[in-house]
């Protein structure tokens, strides 16, 4: 065996034991400890393919890929789980809750509440990576809506490094989807102003520019990175931009609603835990 030969067999080894791990956490309901420990902690690539192992699972099972999602654009998210760089997760047919809809919070292991612009598209971001800008991405938007995501990360505690993250496909769980459609000629992503209210008191606030500096920067990073890695933004695609403030803990019977100026609102509910 050569050395490249091993060092491949250990990778997929590596990759799939972390992967394992993730998706036995996520089945059970029950936190594994950071998978940086079989993955090391800066290998991002290599955190990449355990995400992929976990995509493959969740189509195995049946379900359809509908979009992606940006971490860890906002500042104030990177100083709550101590990562400095963003990152992007696919999004699953079965994660959407409907606006105003109820989630079982006991499906879930520690949900934080992010609001978000999200961007649904009119046209595939699959040029050269490298003339991907944030003029190239907003002619391909078709129209943007407000949106919450909910969080969740299989790691206890969220003690998460950038590999801990990408692997368990940017902590993603959930999203909502607001009502209100505007066209990027009806209003400026940057300009957004958020408020996010748990249970009646503002929880959490935010513009567009904490996220990349525009969500208009954080698609384009985005599409830039997806393309890299082989699998490019598609027509009809839903990508949930980044966090606009700070995220919110939600705990058993929490109603959280969020107001993103033009885009209106957009709201969801956690079972109690006797529900």
């Amino acid at each position: 065996m050569t050395d490249r030969t091993a060092t491949t067999a250990v990778s997929r080894s590596v990759v799939a034991l972390a992967a394992e791990r993730l998706i036995t956490a996520a089945r059970t309901v029950t936190a594994t400890a950071p998978v940086r420990d079989v993955l090391g902690a800066t290998d991002i690539a290599l955190a990449y393919d355990v995400q992929n192992a976990l995509t493959s699972a969740r189509l195995a099972a049946g379900a359809t890929i509908v979009g992606r999602k940006v971490g860890l654009t906002s500042p104030a998210v990177q100083a709550q789980l101590g990562v400095g760089q963003p990152d992007f997760g696919v999004l699953f047919d079965d994660m959407h809750v409907p606006d105003g809809g109820a989630v079982d919070i006991a499906a879930l292991i520690a949900p934080k509440v992010e609001a978000e612009v999200a961007f649904v598209l009119k046209a595939d971001l699959d040029g050269d990576p490298e003339s991907i800008d944030a003029a190239t991405a907003a002619a391909a938007v078709d129209y943007a809506v407000a949106a919450l995501e909910i969080v969740d990360s299989r790691v206890a505690g969220w003690d998460i490094t950038i590999t801990d993250t990408v692997a368990d496909n940017a902590s993603s769980a959930l999203f909502v989807l607001g009502s209100t459609r505007a066209r990027l000629d009806e209003f400026a992503p940057v300009d957004v102003t958020m408020t996010l209210e748990k249970d009646g008191e503002r929880a959490s606030s935010g513009t567009g520019a904490a996220c990349l500096g525009d969500p208009l920067n954080a698609l384009a990073w985005l599409a830039r990175t997806a393309a890299e890695y082989g699998s490019p933004l598609r027509a009809g695609d839903v990508v949930l931009s980044g966090a606009l403030g700070p995220m919110v803990t939600a705990e058993p019977g929490s109603h959280l609603v969020a107001d993103l100026s033009t885009l209106g609102r957009v709201s969801v509910t956690f079972s109690k835990d006797s529900e």
